[in-house]
């Protein structure tokens, strides 16, 4: 193995701190993670991945989540291929648009129509936008802590960010009705919107599923005041259910966006939303330059037809549910307090006691070297490419990773 003086990664982090601000940009700077994950990556294919100094890792954050069926899936390349012959961004959309916007309608139990953008920040901020314009109201309510995109209206940093930006901004606790209700009153006759993710996932901590109880009275609460109830279904969509993250909860939204997971790699964004929001939609202006590529709506339409087709759903599940398992026996083995929260699909591993999160840095040093590339404070992915074996790789790594735990206490 290279050292760390001479690797091809650290002269192209030297050559990008040079022209690049700090090196490297928002959640992809590996600086924020540690010092043992790499910065570049060579090539990617199926659920591995491997570094620009040829490591190669069983990947545990799928891209931050887009890649739901593997990297390179056979019918997601052929299909983005077949379009980019005939053409991408054009004067106008493809035929495909209209496709794409009819199977969305066809899998998504509440839509009734749907739009696209390029990333969940788009499709979050468009939500906000049309419920503001389809109620004549103002306030939007969202939990402490969530994530909703990188915009000043959102962004977990206050860089550049005025008060102005979050004046109608009101918070409530995540799965806690007496705070929700709170924040309702609180927005009185000017609300237009509580905008609530998928499932908790907030950055370093446990996740939390929604409550049944909490979900049912969001939505009988919005409907109460005539206001929009907005799913965030970036992170989360297509993961849990096709139909739409809350479907199993009985619960629909007026309006969700999406993101990571629809087009599995390549740059889409969606709004679904029902009939009421539907002339709301028409009024806004929301659009980009790069909002009506058609290769990437190709790519989408074969990722929801594969994940029906094949059943994606219940594999990654499977997946997630071995290697909760077996990091379990191994937390067990080794003595160490271990949390794992959340969709199975989209694990949370955190350490007891372990506020700086230097356990995590750890642990994750030691499986990276082994070959699994864990996060120390992020919900991770799977997708449907990850197959017992490469579990069985991972929870080799995590036995690593965990005795250096044991070591170091």
């Amino acid at each position: 193995m290279q050292t760390l003086a001479n690797s091809r990664d650290t002269a192209l982090r030297h050559r990008a701190e040079a022209v690049i601000p700090g090196g490297m940009w928002g959640h992809m700077n590996a600086k924020t993670l540690g010092p043992a994950y790499p910065q570049f990556f060579a090539r990617a294919e199926g659920c591995r991945l491997w570094d620009v100094d040829g490591r190669e890792y069983v990947d545990l954050m799928c891209s931050w989540g887009p890649n739901v069926l593997g990297h390179h899936h056979p019918a997601v390349e052929e299909a983005a291929a077949r379009q980019r012959s005939l053409g991408d961004a054009m004067n106008g959309p493809a035929e495909v648009l209209v496709d794409l916007a009819e199977l969305l309608v066809a899998t998504v139990a509440h839509a009734d129509w749907a739009m696209l953008q390029k990333n969940g920040t788009d499709a979050t901020t468009s939500c906000v936008t049309i419920a503001r314009a389809g109620t004549g109201r103002r306030k939007v309510l969202v939990a402490r802590g969530s994530y909703h995109g990188a915009v000043p209206w959102c962004t977990p940093s206050l860089a550049g960010v005025t008060a102005e930006d979050r004046a109608h901004l009101i918070h409530f606790d995540y799965n806690d009705v007496a705070s929700l209700e709170a924040a309702i009153e609180q927005a009185g006759d000017d609300l237009a919107a509580v905008l609530i993710t998928a499932f908790r996932h907030d950055l370093g901590r446990d996740q939390q599923l929604p409550l049944p109880t909490f979900a049912k009275r969001a939505r009988e609460l919005c409907t109460a005041a005539d206001a929009a109830l907005i799913i965030d279904d970036v992170r989360a969509g297509f993961r849990i259910d096709l139909g739409g993250s809350w479907e199993p909860l009985g619960v629909r939204p007026d309006l969700s966006a999406f993101s990571k997971a629809i087009a599995n790699g390549y740059p889409l964004a969606a709004i679904t939303g029902t009939d009421r929001f539907r002339q709301a939609a028409t009024q806004v202006f929301v659009t980009g330059s790069f909002w009506y590529g058609a290769v990437a709506m190709s790519a989408a339409i074969a990722t929801i037809e594969t994940l029906r087709d094949t059943k994606a759903i219940a594999h990654m599940e499977a997946m997630g549910q071995m290697l909760r398992e077996g990091l379990g026996r191994l937390a067990a083995k080794h003595g160490i307090g271990l949390r794992q929260t959340g969709p199975v699909q989209m694990p949370m591993v955190l350490f007891d006691n372990d506020p700086d999160f230097a356990k995590a840095q750890t642990f994750c040093a030691a499986a990276l070297r082994a070959g699994a590339y864990f996060h120390p404070k992020h919900n991770m992915f799977l997708s449907a490419a990850h197959q017992p074996r490469d579990i069985e790789v991972v929870l080799a790594a995590a036995d690593a990773g965990m005795a250096a735990v044991a070591q170091a206490a």
